[in-house]
């Protein structure tokens, strides 16, 4: 962006070589740090002229510098380059610089004016918090802040943001927790943390795990539950189905038991039962020879007794 301004600004002082610069620009240091105001309007410098308050100071001309005031008292100096440095600022030498670059022929080809702004650099906070009937108090003060020394200080805490221009900031809320004092400027800035934890209040934050967790707990028991059931009812059929198997197969053996055969070795009761011819039917029965009479002696005829 800087670069398309200073292009623009030269070919304005080449078509229309008597048009000015207004450029104003802020610059803001700390005290007994070093201040650095350059050229923005042009690269090269064959002369210029800078003052304060148009009290000129110094002149660089063909790289020969020239002062006005005395250089301990100024504690200035110029680069080459045309860019005037300041040592060891002070709050003094919060000013309008102005800078005035000529062509080689004296006539003037820019005017730059630049703010200086010295700040203090600002003191350490300090942060105050105490529980009060289930309410936190919290202050914010700077106890080291010098007169007329600028600053905002910013108070953050449960993504809330405070913001005051005085050296103390006072409130009251229903949070607890972490608590943030910031104060700062321009060229600093100092932080302060404190912890609080009120009894009888529950962070949002904290509430929510324990609501999450609470969730998440029924959540597995239901599940674990209903895994269980499911489980048991999977063993259930798997029990009716083997009883059911295991009845057909009694059922089916019953069905085509055979028989029980003769043991291995028979009684000789056994023997004779089985060596006893079947009875045949009457058609089929086969002339049975007559078993032969039995011959029959000729008795001899009793003789009789003689009486004595």
């Amino acid at each position: 962006m800087n670069f398309r301004r200073i292009f623009l600004v030269k070919c304005l002082l080449l078509w229309f070589p008597n048009v000015k610069g207004a450029n104003t620009r802020q610059i803001y240091v700390a005290v007994n740090g070093s201040a650095f105001l350059n050229i923005m309007t042009t690269e090269t410098v064959h002369e210029a002229t800078w003052s304060r308050n148009d009290q000129r100071l110094l002149q660089i001309k063909n790289k020969k510098i020239k002062y006005y005031t005395d250089i301990k008292v100024c504690r200035c100096y110029v680069l080459s380059n045309g860019t005037l440095q300041i040592l060891n600022v002070v709050k003094e030498d919060s000013s309008m610089y102005t800078v005035r670059v000529y062509h080689e022929d004296g006539k003037l080809k820019a005017e730059e004016k630049t703010e200086l702004i010295v700040q203090e650099p600002v003191p350490q906070p300090i942060i105050y918090a105490e529980c009060i009937n289930k309410t936190t108090a919290v202050k914010c003060e700077v106890k080291q802040a010098t007169k007329n020394q600028t600053f905002t200080m910013e108070v953050v805490y449960d993504k809330i943001t405070k913001k005051s221009n005085l050296t103390k900031m006072e409130f009251t809320t229903t949070h607890s927790g972490r608590f943030r004092c910031t104060v700062k400027n321009k060229v600093s800035e100092k932080t302060t943390e404190k912890q609080v934890k009120c009894s009888g209040q529950l962070d949002f934050y904290l509430i929510i795990s324990i609501a999450g967790g609470a969730i998440l707990f029924v959540s597995f028991v239901i599940l674990l539950i209903f895994c269980i059931r499911k489980k048991k009812t999977e063993r259930l059929e798997d029990d009716d189905e083997e009883r059911t198997m295991q009845i057909r197969k009694v059922e089916t053996e019953m069905a085509v038991r055979e028989l029980p055969r003769p043991p291995a070795n028979p009684t000789p009761r056994q023997v004779r039962v089985q060596q006893r011819p079947l009875p045949q039917p009457q058609g089929q029965q086969q002339a049975v020879p007559p078993w032969p009479r039995p011959r029959t002696q000729p008795r001899t005829p009793n003789q009789p007794r003689e009486k004595p």
